[in-house]
């Protein structure tokens, strides 16, 4: 993978089909750097094979790609080295900082994860840093924040485009000088911990707002990796869908073999303003109201309606591709409406809808609409 090979030393990754003007050009600079004497050597400890099952950072693109060879460079630097992750909600941050964790040199330290607008600003600094016994009303024992809790592992800031403008300063100073006081303290406490910190803002506007520290930003604009949004990467919506699919089928103990056309058509089709946890939940509630063994148009029907609120239909060249798709469409909507109305009773809907019965069972098996969901 492109993680083992950065990790192994590898001073670039290239995926299959190979383009020849990119070898070229990678060889070039592998060549220039080793005659510069930078070239990495040493092997860094193999990367597990299970990367995927345990971090569900699934895709193939290039996108991905470069992120697999930024984690496995990332973590073969020492803790001192910062890392920012930039990204929408729902781009896999946490994973991207698990995964950085579990492939360093201090992998068997703790990981600790604190959520900036989770905690109540008046307690944010004692949650990071601990507190002193006395140190306020009701402190009536030393508490331990996450700085030092996660010791010589990782302490992973997520919205860190929110944090409170006095605790940025007081983080960079840790970030500076390795070293913090608990609140109501005197006592210099160590800090061993790599800082990975995470923001679906814009930081530099943050900045220039006087929102965000320019020092800090700084300080922390060490080491980033940018998370694309999924629709900057649609081609890995079919592996990721696929994916959760056999995830949730083996967590709910059902045998579902895949998607229909229509479905993966609108699972493609969409733009997912929740990234890739709005492509989980909505594969998790498809598995959950799934009763045959393949995923159908009307399982996303909530779904789909918001896909067609949201997107124009998809550019098709072919007229007769473009009719298709338009008349399949319209069938689906037509006739999940109406089995709605008439509560999955087929010959109701039928006569309702002005059609034989035969004609619209036909619909209903064309287009494998579930009827039972409608009873």
């Amino acid at each position: 993978t492109a993680v083992r090979a950065m990790q192994f030393g590898a001073f670039d990754y290239l995926t299959k089909p190979l383009d020849i003007k990119q070898v070229r050009k990678v060889v070039s600079e592998a060549l220039a750097n080793m005659e510069n004497g930078s070239f990495p050597t040493g092997l860094a400890e193999p990367i597990k094979a299970e990367f995927i099952d345990n971090y569900e950072l699934v895709g193939k693109s290039a996108q991905m790609q470069k992120i697999y060879k930024l984690i496995g460079s990332v973590s073969t630097t020492p803790n001192l080295t910062p890392v920012l992750l930039l990204g929408e909600s729902g781009t896999g941050k946490e994973l991207v900082a698990l995964a950085i964790h579990s492939y360093g040199q201090n992998k068997d330290e703790p990981f600790v994860a604190i959520n900036c607008t989770a905690v109540p600003e008046t307690l944010l600094e004692s949650e990071l840093f601990g507190y002193e016994r006395g140190a306020f009303t009701g402190a009536d024992e030393r508490k331990l924040g996450k700085f030092e809790i996660a010791r010589s592992g990782t302490i992973f800031l997520d919205e860190i485009g929110d944090l409170p403008i006095l605790l940025q300063q007081k983080l960079l100073r840790v970030l500076q000088e390795r070293q913090f006081e608990r609140l109501g303290g005197n006592e210099l406490v160590s800090v061993t911990a790599r800082v990975i910190a995470a923001t679906n803002k814009d930081i530099s506007e943050e900045v220039n707002r006087g929102t965000f520290r320019r020092d800090l930003f700084y300080r922390l604009n060490v080491m980033v990796i940018h998370l694309p949004a999924l629709r900057e990467r649609k081609e890995d919506i079919p592996i990721l869908a696929s994916y959760f699919l056999a995830k949730y089928s083996k967590r709910m103990r059902k045998k579902i073999s895949g998607f229909s056309d229509e479905a993966m058509r609108i699972l493609n089709s969409y733009d997912y303003p929740g990234n890739v946890r709005e492509l989980e939940n909505i594969i998790e509630r498809a598995v959950i109201l799934s009763k045959l063994d393949m995923i159908t148009p009307d399982l996303l029907m909530d779904f789909s309606f918001r896909y067609d609120k949201a997107n124009e239909l998809p550019v098709i060249t072919k007229f007769a591709d473009a009719r298709k798709n338009a008349i399949d469409r319209f069938e689906i909507g037509f006739v999940i409406e109406a089995l709605k109305r008439h509560h999955g009773n087929i010959t109701a809907a039928a006569k309702d809808s002005g059609m034989t019965r035969q004609n619209f069972q036909r619909l209903v098996a064309k287009h494998k609409i579930k009827v039972e969901k409608f009873r």
